[in-house]
């Protein structure tokens, strides 16, 4: 992943400044709730949501299953349609292979210095704007909050709602300050209100839509048995973008690939009632290729791997890709709704974005070695989850490759070789529980073990009282 977030502060530190902003936390806890509520009610219409939810989850584990057959279908799909397919390893080489495609694009005689993109959580990840801004090329976001967050010179806190933590009236504050520096400007005498905002968005961007020559895009789906790409959103923006301009690059990550048409149907039903609370989105485009005199007349698809092999070898971990991008997860968890997206530090926030960061990117870092831990382990977001990826079961597996690949304290780490032993000799063990039992006569009623430093520890968890005998004593005076 772009390192655009790396060296950010850890998820602890960043969280407890989060914590303090008061407008932040209203701004979310609002959003997030209304979300909630409306998905909540969305999802009861469907009597065989938790069967949609099971034939998701099966969809995804088949495919990745044969991920490698299913690619190789789809780049003979894409190829027989007139597309033409890129395999990207990392970041740095899908930031090279799309800046060279907008570089060798027909601007008419002129080098293309522009281009428009939709909504793409995989080009976030890799810093495409970044890259194509040190190209000389500047990469203008559609859709609306992601053009907030541009416009704002700010980062994505939300996977649906990019902009979440601002309220309208930081919106229109944005909009007068910054528009005119990327186009045409706020209209004069500008309100917060949100049909005014969204009528000053439509009027800026309709004269990028109109003259852009290059579109960036993402994917929601893939679809390997025809080479269609699918794209779900609620503004227009996306089927502005996919079909005025006349060369479109796709950048998708490549467990997006679904086997067929057939398993798109589970998914049109579980993301939009998962991310929007909607029946059914109010846009979706597919293309196939290409089409003489319909939509782009060249296609580019470039399929992204960066760290998803290696999280895919993993199998506990790999059922993070199964992930669909409809953040349900954010909105019902405590711990985003109080922190906000920021303090993850990747274009993947809240409880998805805690066990596939430090996947896609390793935990070396201090930033995605904290991840693991940014978590209540309540299991809202398990319950959330429309492909039933167990996020709690993955980042409890990555706390324990955290804390593998750290020495930890020589105090620790003796009190943990003491344990296995103790633990794996049966004649130890007994003799430490007697031990315990002894050593609890000699304790003040009122002291709680441990003492010294660890007792930080006890301060703020109720033990239970040690018993007066082992399990072994009772059970030898009760049952000879």
């Amino acid at each position: 992943m772009k390192d655009v977030y790396l060296g950010m502060p850890s998820f602890p530190e960043a969280a407890r400044t989060a914590t303090k902003d008061e407008r932040l936390r209203a701004n979310l806890t609002r959003a997030t709730h209304t979300i909630r509520d409306k998905r909540a009610k969305a999802v009861t219409e469907i009597e065989d949501w938790a069967e949609l939810v099971e034939a998701g989850k099966a969809i995804k584990d088949h495919t990745l299953r044969h991920l490698d057959e299913y690619l190789l279908q789809l780049e003979a799909k894409v190829t027989e349609a007139g597309g033409q397919v890129h395999w990207a390893r990392d970041a740095a080489e899908a930031n090279r292979i799309v800046a060279g495609l907008v570089k060798a694009a027909d601007g008419g005689g002129d080098q293309i210095r522009e281009v428009v993109k939709v909504k793409s959580m995989a080009t976030q990840e890799i810093g495409l704007n970044e890259a194509l801004a040190a190209e000389g090329v500047a990469a203008y976001e559609t859709d609306l909050a992601e053009l907030i967050v541009q416009l704002g010179d700010d980062l994505p806190s939300h996977i649906l709602v990019p902009a979440i933590h601002r309220n309208r009236t930081e919106i229109r504050d944005i909009f007068r300050a910054n528009m005119a520096r990327y186009g045409r400007p706020a209209p004069e005498g500008l309100t917060d209100a949100p049909a005014d905002l969204a009528e000053a968005a439509r009027l800026h961007l309709r004269e990028k839509f109109l003259r852009a020559k290059v579109a960036v895009s993402g994917a929601n789906f893939m679809i390997a048995e025809t080479g269609t790409l699918v794209v779900l959103e609620s503004e227009g923006n996306g089927r502005m973008c996919l079909t005025l301009p006349e060369t479109l690059i796709s950048v998708v990550g490549i467990e997006k690939v679904i086997p067929s048409f057939r398993d798109l149907e589970v998914f049109l039903q579980l993301l939009p009632r998962s991310s929007t609370a909607e029946r059914m989105n109010p846009y979706t485009t597919m293309w196939t290729g290409t089409a003489a005199g319909d939509g782009p007349r060249t296609f580019h698809l470039v399929l992204l791997d960066n760290g998803r092999t290696d999280t895919l070898a993993d199998t506990v971990g790999r059922q993070a890709l199964r992930c669909i991008r409809c953040s349900a997860c954010l909105n019902v968890c405590p711990v985003y709704e109080r922190a906000g997206g920021h303090a993850y530090g990747s274009a993947y926030p809240g409880p998805i974005g805690a066990i596939l960061s430090p996947q896609l990117r390793g935990t070396a870092s201090e930033i995605d070695a904290s991840l693991p831990y940014a978590s209540s382990l309540c299991g809202a977001c398990f319950e959330a989850c429309p492909v039933a990826i167990d996020i709690p079961e993955v980042l409890v597996h990555l706390r324990a490759r955290v804390a593998d690949a750290e020495p930890g304290h020589r105090a620790e780490r003796a009190a943990m070789q003491a344990a296995t032993y103790a633990m794996t000799h049966p004649a130890a063990y007994r003799a430490a529980e007697a031990a315990a039992i002894k050593a609890r006569r000699l304790l003040p009623p009122d002291r709680k073990l441990p003492l010294g430093p660890a007792k930080a520890w006890t301060e703020t968890r109720d033990l239970p009282e040690l018993p007066k005998q082992t399990f072994r004593q009772w059970w030898k005076e009760n049952h000879r």
